[in-house]
């Protein structure tokens, strides 16, 4: 068994962990990506690893929240006006499901995964130095007086769910971030979680142990997916690779290959940005989150980074000016005295309208898997997620109910 050979696409968080806990358990393993690794989501992300994150945006108070938050231009949320169209099937899907249930299914099945999220991580890190790259300061949100039922209905998901959060006052707050500016009405403060301080510097530790271990990489676009007498065949533009089993892991670009597989999986894309205030990282000493604005800033090497937003618009569109705008405005509204912003950054999130991913194996295919659709939780997941693929390629028994991630639910 241990002698299969596996390919797997994208070269990202997932891909890396994927390929890390293949090779762990004996597997001849080829990642592949049409860029070096690490360049997408990966490099760009907040660097959060959030195990607390469970509670979904499929809510049924966002439904009555989302036209005001399109029509602000300092909302968390934007349109490309051009993708409507080709958004609306999967807004539709979104819209079915924000319910009490589905929130609660989707809660319960991110929150048995983010438990081991970080115990998966460690196995990783312990082979690797990672010294200096992780900090250990916990992660704080803040919010305002608006929306304050919002607040209530994540804290009480949380409680139910058995998540570790610590709710703060004002002081509390001033006491961990005294440089914040006194716009804040609470928060909660999450203090076992950790954050990268550079997310790529983290992922390229990880791939280089993936090569070291006799892992190969092949810097090449796969666009076609074949089988041949049952085996999966890779094509690049010029090149065909057979193996016994593939992983899709190439996050909002996922599509392009399950398409190929007739099967119809409801993947788009919420468009990410970042930039950063360089020098200034200083300002705070862990990642801390606005919830009404639905971004964060993130003290990292490059400086302090600032990102969020949520803006549907698929993969072509360009950046939106007002969307860096937003940021550079939401972030003065923080704290004081920050200087001209630097790297206007745009990334692609792969997100499906439950807000849970796809980890497991293809409906039609029994030797093509995926891992991918995991929203603003890739950073967090990677580990487990490859951890769970790993089990499930050399048929481990778990204990896990992986059922909710599988993609037979669009079918």
């Amino acid at each position: 068994m241990s002698n299969l050979k596996i390919g797997i696409i994208g070269a990202g968080i997932q891909g890396v962990c994927n390929a890390l806990f293949l090779q762990k358990k004996g597997f001849q393993v080829t990642l592949f990506d049409r860029d070096e690794p690490g360049n997408a989501a990966s490099y760009g992300n907040a660097g959060h690893f959030s195990p607390y994150a469970s509670v979904p945006l499929n809510r049924p108070d966002v439904v009555t929240d989302v036209p005001a938050m399109l029509m602000s231009s300092r909302g968390p949320l934007a349109l490309k006006w051009n993708y409507v169209h080709k958004m609306l099937p999967w807004f539709f899907r979104f819209l079915r499901n924000c319910n009490n249930n589905k929130m609660m299914h989707t809660a319960k099945y991110m929150h048995q995964i983010l438990d081991l999220a970080l115990p998966a991580f460690d196995e990783l890190f312990d082979e690797v130095d990672i010294s200096g790259l992780i900090e250990n300061n916990g992660i704080l949100y803040v919010w305002n007086e608006t929306n304050l039922k919002s607040r209530d209905l994540e804290i009480k998901i949380r409680n139910d769910l058995g998540v570790k959060q610590q709710v703060v006052n004002k002081k509390e707050i001033h006491d961990l971030e005294p440089n914040l500016k006194p716009f804040y009405h609470g928060g909660v403060f999450y203090d076992y979680a950790r954050h990268a301080r550079n997310p790529k510097k983290i992922l390229i530790k990880l791939y280089e142990n993936f090569i070291s271990k006799g892992g190969k990489f092949l810097k090449l676009n796969i666009n076609d997916l074949n089988f041949d007498e049952n085996k999966p065949v890779l094509m690049s533009e010029t090149q065909r690779f057979v193996f016994d089993k593939i992983v899709i892991a190439c996050g909002a670009f996922s599509k392009k290959l399950t398409d190929q597989l007739q099967e119809k999986i409801p993947l788009d894309t919420e468009r990410g940005y970042h930039i950063h205030f360089k020098d200034y990282d200083h300002l705070i000493s862990r990642p801390v989150v606005f919830s009404n604005r639905g971004f964060g800033i993130t003290p990292m090497e490059q400086g302090l980074r600032v990102v969020g937003t949520v803006e549907f618009g698929g993969l072509d569109n360009p950046v939106s000016k007002n969307r860096i705008k937003n940021l550079i405005l939401n972030a003065k509204e923080m704290l004081d005295g920050l200087p001209e912003h630097q790297d206007e950054w745009l990334g692609f999130r792969p997100t499906l309208p439950d807000f849970l991913p796809v980890i497991g194996p293809s409906k039609n295919y029994n030797n093509v898997y995926y891992c991918f659709g995991h929203h603003h939780l890739g950073w967090t997941l990677g580990a487990i997620s490859g951890k769970i693929i790993s089990n499930m390629i050399s048929e481990e028994r778990t204990n896990l109910d992986l059922q909710p991630y599988s993609s037979l639910r669009f079918a």
